[in-house]
């Protein structure tokens, strides 16, 4: 669960290996919640794309760059507010966007 207490499935290995930290941390007794920032990542042929946060619906997309010349950072928005950025060759865009969902920082 992310942000909204809304239940997403993610399907990337990284993402799982999370989970199963904090399953074996609760196996443990540690009682942890598994809250991290949805993300995945992909590489079509040459152009890597990156998307950070869930946004089933928006309001609005914001384009920082170019999505022509391969890159750009998209902010996919509702009402203001961020719920999800998609980049291509914008990967510490990506990861900044990422640390800043974690902290509940705007965008």
């Amino acid at each position: 669960m992310w942000h909204d207490s809304q239940m997403t499935r993610v399907e990337h290995w990284v993402v799982a290996q999370r989970q199963g930290q904090i399953a074996a941390l609760n196996m443990l007794g540690q009682r942890e919640k598994f809250d991290a920032v949805p993300f995945f990542w992909s590489q079509h042929y040459d152009v890597p794309i990156n998307y950070v946060g869930h946004a089933e619906q928006w309001d609005e997309i914001t384009v920082d760059g170019d999505i022509k010349t391969k890159d750009c950072l998209l902010k996919y928005k509702h009402k203001g507010r961020v719920l999800a950025v998609a980049s291509i060759f914008r990967d510490l865009a990506s990861l900044e966007a990422e640390v800043k969902m974690e902290h509940g920082a705007a965008l």
